[in-house]
């Protein structure tokens, strides 16, 4: 399977990260069946989310699942490897300790090496839901803010425990955005109109997304704009995510304790 010999290129090449889904071993069974086993986790971030009460993830929880998700995706794009396939159920979960859960990327099998300049890729990437407005306009040249993008609607989605733009089709994936964020334009994203799948769109204007999303404060709807900007150029990084000050209330010694926690056990293991 070729998803699972990149998997396994991809985890090689990077150094451990207690963000990521560590494999421990990988054999193959009767003869072609490649089998990878990685660290256990409690289990996803839809199951988890989806077993908290209420119709939001608390801040401190929200804050600290963020920040993982970036710190991983920081170590990803430092060693340049876009992952194309984040998702709530590629986030593992461990909650040992409920008041910090740890969180694991997981499923690196459509991850790739990139470089610079950045190379032509397919378009076929990422789970529709989750899946950047430049790879739905068939962009060719793409790079980590596709990644970005993705945790952008896994960070709105905790924001609401649903899933922000569900659409069934391509087509119907871009209205569920430009209904949100605005019909995009030349002067929001330079060069949008000449993209290959671009078509004339109805036009809507954005959202204001404190309504869309009231539990979520002030830092947080500023975060998850940069997040969602329609420029790739222009999308937040990870590692500038990571300084936003929508985490300046959230207790980073715990979080940190964690971590380390996590590769002391791995590394004894």
């Amino acid at each position: 399977d070729v998803t699972v010999v990149r998997e396994i290129g991809v985890l090689r090449m990077l150094r451990p990260h207690p963000n990521l889904a560590e494999m421990i071993d990988f054999f193959i069974k009767n003869g072609k069946e490649a089998h990878m086993v990685f660290d256990r986790a409690e289990c996803n971030l839809y199951e988890w989310q989806h077993r908290l009460p209420g119709s939001v993830v608390p801040y401190e929880k929200a804050a600290c699942i963020a920040s993982q998700m970036w710190s991983a995706l920081e170590h990803l794009h430092m060693h340049e490897v876009l992952h194309r396939d984040l998702k709530p159920q590629n986030l593992l979960v461990d909650d040992a300790n409920p008041a910090v859960p740890l969180v694991k990327v997981a499923d690196l099998g459509l991850g790739r090496h990139y470089s610079v300049p950045i190379k032509a890729y397919t378009h076929e990437i990422v789970t529709l839901w989750y899946r950047a407005p430049e790879v739905l306009l068939g962009a060719k040249h793409y790079a980590p803010a596709v990644d970005m993008w993705s945790v952008g609607c896994i960070f709105a989605e905790l924001a609401r425990k649903q899933a922000i733009f569900p659409g069934d089709s391509e087509l119907q994936q871009l209205l569920h955005i430009f209904k949100l964020l605005g019909t995009p334009n030349e002067d929001v994203w330079e060069d949008v109109t000449k993209l290959q799948d671009w078509h004339e769109y109805p036009q809507w204007r954005p959202q204001d997304l404190s309504k869309v999303f009231p539990k979520l404060n002030e830092q947080g709807i500023d975060l998850l704009q940069r997040m969602f900007e329609y420029d790739p150029a222009k999308r937040i990084t990870a590692m500038d995510a990571l300084q936003h000050p929508y985490f300046d209330s959230m207790d980073k010694a715990a979080v940190d304790a964690l971590e380390r926690e996590s590769m002391r056990t791995a590394h004894l293991e």
